[in-house]
């Protein structure tokens, strides 16, 4: 009843009205539902949409202090972040480059109020004989590389971060991490963008970003990316219906069907766009789908309760965060031909390419990953049960249930997938 409360709240907040319905809600609730708005990363939205509501106008509950205090911090950084990242853009562009803007700012621009969804960083896609001329760029604006130590030529993502300032920018060279063997294969949709290329005024700049279906079906891959990995909350959701209704008739919903179905994500997609039709005010006309959309049968209760118990990109505990080596390597495994590993040794013993995050030593010295898997087992056998959020088997067992529905949604089948 609660997930179902705070799902309409949300509807009206991706909307720009007051919830409604909320008059009976006690204390108690509404703090699990401020919870709720936290772990998904939608405050200040759904702040705006109960705020003047009775119950919570005269009290002086902790948590209705911190969530306002929250808000205020968080629109206020987002508004700073919104028009630095617009000058830099202006940078880049008169330096000859048009960077594409993905997610970020090209999301927020379809809300109400922008700056109420929050961003933690913008990302862009660059040509990537540009990357030169960019990172050149970056450091006149005053960004520095948080990766200078590395060969920044052959990775495909170099991030910035700008010495007091919240500004954070991620520059891809590619859409995906191309070495990842569970979705690299994902960029070869996105060959020509640059050229396919659609501009955005926003705030009285203009910006570059994908068109409009190479975009919703980026959003999709995205979203399906995280899934791969430990899940990814329903703010993304509200993205991607609220793009699909905003540039519905630009969108070639045909191609968008080919592609799902060519990475086997047709169910995933389609119960994202029931979740939204279902409980987030998703308009199907406005969106001008087509009727193959409308003839794909899905049941979208257990994608809705693992992006809810996911938060915003699946780390609502560390121990669902473990559990992505288990996902990823059942998905790589279908994708080479093989067998999937134990899940036991998948969890223990994941790729070099998986650890390098959390093991930046590999990217140097890949010799050293059985020293890497060695520090792996050490924090494993270290864990307590009573550690929660942090538990082995807890890893394994979330690990084996979010497995079985990738398979429930078609995008794990029996075979080996076309490449």
């Amino acid at each position: 009843m609660l997930n179902e409360t705070f799902l309409n709240i949300l509807k009206h907040a991706i909307r720009g009205e007051k919830a409604t319905g909320c008059e009976e809600l006690t204390l108690e609730q509404w703090q699990r539902l401020f919870a709720m708005a936290g772990i998904h990363s939608v405050m200040p939205l759904f702040y705006e949409a109960v705020y003047d509501t009775p119950v919570l106008k005269d009290v002086n509950e902790p948590f209705v202090f911190l969530a306002k205090r929250q808000v205020v911090h968080q629109v206020m950084m987002q508004a700073m972040k919104t028009s630095e990242f617009l000058m830099l853009n202006k940078k880049m562009q008169e330096a000859g480059v048009k960077p594409l803007v993905v997610k970020g700012l090209v999301c927020r621009n379809l809300y109400p109020q922008p700056d109420h969804r929050p961003s933690g960083d913008e990302d862009i896609l660059i040509p990537e004989e540009k990357f030169d001329v960019c990172h050149h760029v970056m450091q006149e604006f005053g960004m520095a590389a948080l990766c200078e130590e590395e060969d920044m030529a052959a990775i495909h993502e170099v991030s910035y971060g700008k010495p007091g300032s919240p500004l954070y920018i991620e520059m891809h060279k590619h859409l995906f991490p191309p070495a990842s063997e569970a979705y690299g294969y994902l960029n070869d949709f996105f060959v020509g963008v640059f050229d396919r290329a659609v501009a955005m005024e926003i705030q009285g700049q203009t910006v570059y970003t994908l068109d409009y279906t190479d975009n919703l079906f980026y959003m999709l891959c995205h979203a399906l990316k995280h899934f791969l990995h430990s899940g990814f909350g329903i703010r993304q959701v509200c993205d991607i219906i609220m793009f699909a209704m905003h540039y519905g008739e630009h969108i070639d919903w045909t191609r968008i069907m080919r592609n799902c179905k060519a990475i086997n994500a047709e169910y995933f997609a389609a119960s994202l766009f029931k979740i939204g039709r279902k409980y987030l005010g998703f308009d199907p006309d406005k969106a001008c789908w087509t009727e193959e959309w409308n003839n794909l049968d899905v049941d979208e209760t257990d994608m809705l309760k693992d992006l809810l118990d996911g938060g915003i990109y699946g780390d609502s505990d560390m121990s669902r965060k473990h559990s992505s080596n288990i996902t990823l390597d059942a998905v790589k495994s279908q994708y080479i031909g093989r067998k999937s590993k134990n899940s036991v040794t998948a969890a223990l013993f994941p790729s070099r390419y998986s650890m390098e995050d959390k093991y930046p030593y590999l990217k140097k010295h890949p010799y050293l990953l059985p020293v890497a898997w060695i520090s792996r087992i050490v924090k494993y056998a270290g864990e307590r049960p009573m550690r929660k959020g942090n538990n082995a088997a807890a890893s394994l067992k979330i690990g084996h249930d979010r497995v079985n529905l990738m398979k429930k949604y078609g995008i794990i089948k029996d075979g080996k997938r076309k490449k």
